[in-house]
């Protein structure tokens, strides 16, 4: 049947019951034939006489019998050891030894050195816990399904001028991409952004509009749409105070799935001529649009 620990060296034959050994005056170690687990597991006598247990003599490494002073030389086997317990198998682990198993359970806490680390076979310092506490990661760490980074995130601009046709709802071509962390924006085609991992992101947008040949704005709106609906917008109108130019921007933020989409248009009701959206100055870009996922949601 099955067992656990070392197999016994003295499974199949007759265990010794004594030792003797002959002293030479000078020597103060012998081996004993049977593993023991401490000093008073044998009866010592040296001529005669019974040696008293961890005074006269000690037993290390288990089969190491170790006197404090040198028996005798009188002749004959003058040391007799009388093997009262024996160590025939032990279960232990050598602490300077790796453990290796299938699985564990614990249930006290699992410490490991100040700044040790914890790992896998090709990744072993994948966890490194400073002296203080602090732990550091060698990947990206992952809950669940959800990245702990505000990834997938993008942020686009336009190259050019757009020109809108007046009190129309018009896509804005934000053709231009600053970054992409993921490749989820369309900047070439269909200008929108496709996370395509579910979770809750921050979505933003700026846009300049201008009457163009000095004409007036007469009524303004950004609006984001979520799968080709609109979503949330933002409005500027003036009313008899028509301005020639300005600037709208809008954020939200808004859970989504793997297969929503987001774009951002424009209505501009001019009163003469036909308007643009302005993608930048000499002071920098006027209108874009980006998004990021909120980490952890």
């Amino acid at each position: 049947m099955p067992y656990i620990g070392n197999t016994s060296a003295d499974r199949f034959v007759a265990a010794k019951a004594a030792t003797q050994f002959s002293g030479d005056g000078s020597t103060v170690a012998f081996t004993l034939e049977h593993s023991v687990g401490s000093d008073e597991d044998i009866l010592v006598s040296v001529d005669g006489v019974i040696q008293e247990p961890s005074v006269a003599y000690a037993v290390s490494s288990g089969t190491t019998l170790t006197f404090t002073t040198a028996p005798s030389s009188n002749s004959g086997n003058n040391i007799f050891v009388y093997y009262l317990f024996r160590t025939v198998g032990t279960v232990s682990h050598p602490s300077n030894n790796a453990l290796t198993a299938t699985s564990g359970t614990f249930t006290g806490n699992v410490i490991i050195p100040n700044a040790g680390n914890i790992g896998s076979t090709s990744d072993t310092d994948a966890m490194a816990i400073s002296s203080g506490g602090v732990v550091n990661f060698t990947q990206t760490p992952t809950l669940l399904d959800k990245r702990l980074t505000n990834t997938p995130a993008f942020l686009a601009k336009m190259s050019a001028d757009q020109d809108i046709p007046d009190a129309s709802d018009t896509k804005v071509v934000f053709d231009t991409e600053v970054y992409d962390t993921d490749g989820k924006y369309d900047h070439s085609t269909n200008y929108r952004f496709t996370p395509e991992v579910a979770g809750t992101y921050f979505l933003y947008t700026q846009v300049h509009m201008l009457g163009q040949d000095n004409s007036q704005l007469v009524d303004t709106f950004i609006f984001i749409k979520k799968n080709g609906a609109k979503f949330y917008a933002s409005r500027i109108n003036p009313s008899n105070n028509y301005t020639n130019q300005h600037t709208i921007s809008l954020s939200v933020t808004d859970v989504a799935n793997t297969t929503d989409y987001y774009e951002v248009f424009v209505y501009i009701d001019d009163i003469t001529a036909t308007p643009d959206v302005d993608a930048t100055t000499s002071r920098g870009d006027l209108s874009f649009f980006g998004a990021y996922k909120l980490a952890g949601v």
